[in-house]
């Protein structure tokens, strides 16, 4: 067999060399000591000579080299392990000493009272060592301390911040006292070590501590005093300071400027005096009389004679006294006066009625026509009411109308006081007069009250605003045309109906239409058949005799009937009458009633319309209103506060106008759908007469309410039964007197509840009782808030939908009777009731 067919096989020769390789591997490996070598190296080339070939011998020597690397390589790690063992004992102890140091020095610089900030380097963070008394206020966190504002007082503070920022910078040294907020001295000082910046605090005690308390206090007033001079110096009014002597100590650049002195040391190094001998006599008198002196003095400054105010008081030091100058101010006030007395002699000339009061609400000025105007007696005048003295004196002596609050109405008047704006009212007097009340304030306080007389002017304007406006309505209301033509032919009065018959609408938009251009106008349109040619002679014509004419012309499907009547001046006038068949009025009178109709349905579908698209925006400004009354949106004035109110309270009312308006078109609709349930009829009363208690109050109303016990319960829309309740109570509560009584009562009929609501009130008018369930009617008698005419329309609208009946009872002398039926269980709710 080959040798290559033997190495392949299991057990043949390759395979025993790679054993026998392994053992002289191991062997060469295991060999004991060098002295055998030799033995040894003989029995391997024995042995390789005898079992291995050539490539096993490389396999051999080359696995060798690695395990005797290998070996070499576990040796030095061995010997590197233990010499880095011996050098961590040594760094070990070392560290551990220097731990040991660390803490007697760290003991040492934690002495109770003492701080320590140490700064190493500019890039890292102080070290804070030490602690201080806890009553100073320095804070134990790392940060809140070097924060020095937050615990130091301010000035300490900045002046602390200044000389650590020079130590660190300029390795400049400082020693200081500092106060903190709680009032406690410290000791700072800062020295520098190599790089290092180290700050001390040191709480102080004993004695130490009240110098420095007595050194921050003296630094303190020395400021406040420093301050206080310049304060003084800026003012142009001179001041002055004496010691106990009386001599100057002290004097502001006013006072050395009026001496004639360069600066204040220069004034007082002289001595000199603002006033002359006599005035600092009185100054010296007043200040041992009473510790102080207060008049007017004057003295000469730069050439001229100035009076001054003069102020001085005693003090500790010594005095302190202060002028200033009112020459101007005198002045000024003597021209006021001048002007005062100039004006009032002119408005005492005028013959409407003013007067003036002064800022405590007393007469200061008025003149003749205020006295005539109001009747009062001269001493009254002249011992100077007061407002309210005089609107009172006006009502005892009836020249003023009785007001129901007499108290409330006089308030909102004499509130003018505090307004800004002038304010203007209208009085009607008992005698018939009428009185336009302007109240002007005055910028210092008071007021000027202006009276003017409007009755005369009222009624000039009234009787000819009437007579104007009832011809004017006569004349365009009539069914007749009517044209005035002057004697040159142009059209001096026309009214409506003229222009209508004829079609001339655009041509009578221009002023003074001559005859000639409606002739052509109508020529135009209806041919020769038009009959202004004719109307144009009786017009124009110069007959002597002038007389009434009278016919009849077609215009289109229009027959006329015209008389022209001659009128002075040389005017003439014509009118037409429309006499066509009475089948085509019927016609006309028909097309009318839809086109009404359609506008009814028109004006239903636009006031859903209009209605529905109310409701985002009103939701919009209550929200806002509602947000900007929130405490949290921000603060808010007393002004500002009343119109978010006023708002609010429109935006509510706006809101409940706008739905019953929907309710109202919907039940129009017909699509109003009522949810019946069972609903018990006295809570129901209760809950809505307390929900209205405040209203039936604000009047000193008394809501009666009466339940029979066994009233029970009736299947209905809850909702819209409780809206009628409210409805109803409500006008009740608009109309009834004050200081009376409203009763609300229930009881059981055969097949129903019948609900009454009663007040003695003026009542209804009869015409007025047969429109008052019609919708924006309000019948007739304005109450104290006037709706929109819609809550009876509702209640009328509601009970029917019910399937009940509505009855109103009223006289003026009974007052208003309301009764509601109701039927237990509506046909519409039977099925909810079974």
């Amino acid at each position: 067999m080959p040798k290559s067919e033997s190495a392949r096989r299991p057990g043949g020769k390759f395979r025993s060399g790679r054993t026998a390789l392994l053992w002289a591997s191991t062997a060469f490996c295991l060999a004991p000591v060098p002295a055998r070598a030799q033995d040894f190296t003989q029995a391997i080339d024995q042995f390789f000579s005898t079992h291995l070939s050539a490539p096993e011998v490389v396999q051999f020597a080359l696995f060798t080299g690695a395990m005797s690397a290998a070996l070499a390589s576990a040796l030095w790690l061995i010997r590197e392990r233990g010499r880095t063992a011996r050098q961590n004992a040594v760094l070990r102890a070392k560290v551990s000493a220097l731990n040991t140091q660390v803490a007697k020095l760290e003991a040492l610089a934690t002495t109770e009272g003492q701080r320590a900030v140490i700064w190493e380097d500019r890039d890292q963070k102080p070290v804070i060592i030490g602690t201080l008394d806890p009553r100073s206020g320095a804070p134990e966190e790392r940060s809140a301390f070097l924060a020095f504002g937050r615990w130091l007082e301010p000035r300490s503070a900045a002046r602390i911040d200044h000389l650590v920022a020079e130590l660190r910078d300029e390795a400049k040294a400082f020693s200081d006292t500092v106060e903190t907020r709680r009032g406690v001295p410290l000791e700072v000082t800062g020295r520098t070590n190599g790089s290092s910046a180290v700050v001390r605090f040191e709480s102080l005690t004993g004695e130490r501590a009240e110098h420095a308390r007595l050194a921050l206090e003296h630094g303190r007033v020395v400021d406040t005093l420093e301050t206080l001079q310049a304060l003084l110096d800026s003012l142009d009014a001179p001041f002055w300071l004496r010691n106990a002597e009386g001599a100057l100590a002290w004097v502001n650049r006013a006072y050395a400027e009026a001496t004639g002195h360069p600066n204040s040391a220069a004034t007082v190094t002289d001595g000199t005096e603002l006033f002359g001998k006599q005035t600092l006599e009185k100054m010296t008198a007043g200040r041992e009389a009473d510790g102080r002196y207060r008049s007017s003095a004057s003295t000469v400054v730069k050439s001229d004679r100035v009076v001054f105010d003069v102020a001085d008081a005693v003090g500790p030091f010594g005095s302190a006294g202060m002028a200033i100058d009112k020459t101007d101010y005198d002045a000024m006030r003597s021209e006021l006066n001048k002007t005062i007395r100039s004006h009032e002699e002119t408005l005492d000339k005028l013959t409407t009625a003013i007067a003036m009061f002064d800022e405590n609400a007393r007469l200061r000025f008025y003149n003749q026509a205020f006295q005539k105007l109001w009747d009062l007696d001269q001493s009254f005048l002249d011992s100077k009411p007061d407002n309210a003295m005089f609107l009172d004196r006006l009502r005892a002596d009836g020249r003023l109308e009785e007001k129901p609050e007499w108290r409330r109405w006089k308030d909102e008047i004499l509130a003018a006081y505090r307004a800004v704006e002038p304010q203007e009212d209208v009085w009607y007097l008992p005698d018939g007069r009428t009185i336009r009340v302007v109240a002007n304030p005055h910028p210092k306080g008071g007021l000027t009250w202006v009276f003017e007389n409007l009755t005369e002017q009222i009624d000039l304007e009234s009787r000819y605003t009437t007579l104007v406006r009832v011809q004017g309505e006569t004349l365009d209301h009539l069914a007749e045309g009517v044209a005035v033509f002057g004697q040159d032919g142009k059209l001096r009065l026309s009214n409506p109906a003229f222009a209508r018959f004829w079609d001339i609408e655009e041509l009578l938009e221009k002023e003074a239409v001559h005859i000639g251009e409606i002739a052509r106008a109508c020529r135009f349109r209806l041919g020769a058949d038009e009959p202004w040619s004719h109307f144009a002679g009786v017009v124009t014509g110069f007959e002597d005799d002038r007389s009434d004419e009278t016919g009849r012309c077609m215009v289109g499907d229009t027959i006329l009937s015209w008389m022209a009547v001659p009128l002075p001046n040389g005017q003439t006038m014509i009118t037409f009458v429309d006499v066509t068949a009475t089948e085509e009025v019927e016609r006309a009178l028909r097309e009318r009633n839809e086109a009404l109709e359609s506008t009814a349905l028109l004006r239903t579908r636009f006031i859903r319309h209009v209605s529905y698209e109310l409701r985002t925006p009103l939701t919009n400004i209550s929200g806002f209103t509602a947000l900007l009354q929130d405490k949290a949106t921000g603060p808010l004035n007393q002004k500002q506060s009343d119109y978010l109110g006023y708002i609010a309270s429109s935006s509510d009312a706006l809101k409940l106008i706008v739905d019953d308006i929907l309710d109202l078109a919907t039940i129009d609709a017909g699509i109003m759908e009522l949810d019946f349930q069972e609903v018990g009829i006295e809570p129901m009363m209760r809950e809505v007469a307390s929900g209205l208690s405040s209203r039936f109050t604000e009047h000193n109303l008394d809501l009666v309410v009466r339940v029979t016990p066994d009233v029970g319960s009736i299947y209905a829309d809850a909702e819209r039964l409780r809206q009628v309740m409210i409805n109803v109570l409500a006008n009740a509560a608009d109309f009834a007197p004050e200081n009376t009584v409203v009763t609300f009562t229930c009881e059981e009929k055969e097949d129903g509840v019948s609900f009454r609501i009663r007040d003695r009130g003026p009542g209804i008018p009869p015409e007025a009782l047969k429109e008052i369930f019609d919708p924006f009617e309000t019948g007739g008698k304005p109450g104290r808030k006037r709706g929109a005419g819609l809550g009876l329309s509702l209640v009328k609208s509601f009970v029917t939908l019910h399937e009940g009946e509505v009855k109103i009872d009223s006289s003026p002398e009974r007052g208003t009777e309301v009764t509601l039926f109701f039927p237990r269980v509506p046909p519409g709710a039977r099925v909810a009731a079974e």
